[in-house]
C-alpha cells in the first residue's frame, strides 16, 4: 500500500456517498440526530432551544440530542414516544417519523442523520455504510464486511480515501497479493472511504453503446420511409 502524494479532488463522490448513508439500515445500538420542521422550515422540537446546557447557549452552540436504538429496534422521542425504526433506512424512517408527527402539527418534515462512527464502501461492491463496532478495524476486514470482492471489482486497485474530499489523503491498497494484504491490516479511522474500482466490462457496454445507435439509425430510417409514403 502506498499513498498518492498530489492532492486529488475527490468531491465528484459526494453525491454517492449521499445516496449510501441514505441507504443505510437502521440498526440496533445506532445513534440517531433527529430535527423536525413545519412545512416553511420551523423548528418545532426545541424550538425554545430547551435542550441546550447552560454552556452551549453562553457560547451560542447547540447542544444536539441524540436518539438510541434500543436492542429491540425501537427508539424513544419527543412527543411522539416509543417508534419502532430498526430495519428501516433513512429516508424510510424519516417519512415514518412524518407521518407520526402530522398528528401534532401539520406537514412536517423530520431529518434524520446516523451519528454512528462509520467507514463508507463505494464502488464495485455498492454503496454501503459500515458502522465501527471496534476502532481497530482494518481495511481488509471492512472489505469482508462489505461483502468482499467478486469479479466485478478490481482487489488490485482499491483507494482509501481519508479527510477533506477537496484534498484528502488517498492510498492505494492491493489485495490481489499476499504482501498487499498485509499492507491493508492498517485500521481505518471514522469518516473513511474506501473506494473499489469495477472492472469495465468492455465487451457489454460496446454492444450497449451498439445498440444505442443502431436504434437510433432503425428509427430515423422508419421515420424517413414514413414521410417518403405519406407524399406520395
Amino acid at each position: 500500500m502506498f499513498q498518492i502524494d498530489e492532492d486529488q479532488d475527490m468531491s465528484y463522490l459526494s453525491t454517492d456517498i449521499l445516496v449510501s448513508e441514505r441507504n443505510y439500515i437502521i440498526q440496533p445500538n445506532d445513534l440517531l440526530d433527529m430535527r423536525v420542521f413545519t412545512n416553511n422550515g420551523e423548528r418545532i422540537i426545541d424550538p425554545n432551544n430547551e435542550l441546550q446546557t447552560p454552556q452551549t447557549q453562553n457560547r451560542g452552540e447547540e447542544e444536539k440530542p441524540e436518539f438510541l436504538v434500543m436492542d429491540d429496534g425501537n427508539v424513544k422521542f419527543p412527543m411522539v414516544g416509543i417508534v419502532e425504526l430498526g430495519g428501516m433506512k433513512i429516508n424510510e424512517a424519516e417519512e415514518y417519523l412524518e407521518k407520526k408527527y402530522n398528528n401534532f402539527y401539520t406537514d412536517a418534515y423530520v431529518k434524520l442523520k446516523y451519528l454512528n462512527k462509520r467507514v463508507i464502501v463505494l464502488g464495485a461492491p455498492g454503496g454501503q455504510v459500515i458502522p465501527l463496532q471496534n476502532e481497530n478495524t482494518s481495511v481488509v476486514e471492512i472489505v469482508a464486511l462489505a461483502g468482499g470482492i467478486d469479479e466485478d471489482g478490481k482487489a488490485f486497485n482499491l483507494r482509501l480515501i481519508r479527510g477533506d474530499l477537496h484534498h484528502p489523503e488517498v492510498f492505494i491498497i492491493d489485495l490481489s497479493t499476499i504482501n498487499g494484504v498485509k499492507a491493508s491490516m492498517m485500521n481505518v479511522l471514522p469518516g473513511d472511504i474506501i473506494y473499489v474500482e469495477p472492472n469495465r466490462k468492455v465487451i457489454t457496454e460496446g454492444a450497449k453503446d451498439f445498440m444505442t445507435v443502431f436504434a437510433i439509425f432503425v428509427n430515423a430510417v422508419t421515420l424517413v420511409a414514413l414521410i417518403v409514403s405519406l407524399n406520395k
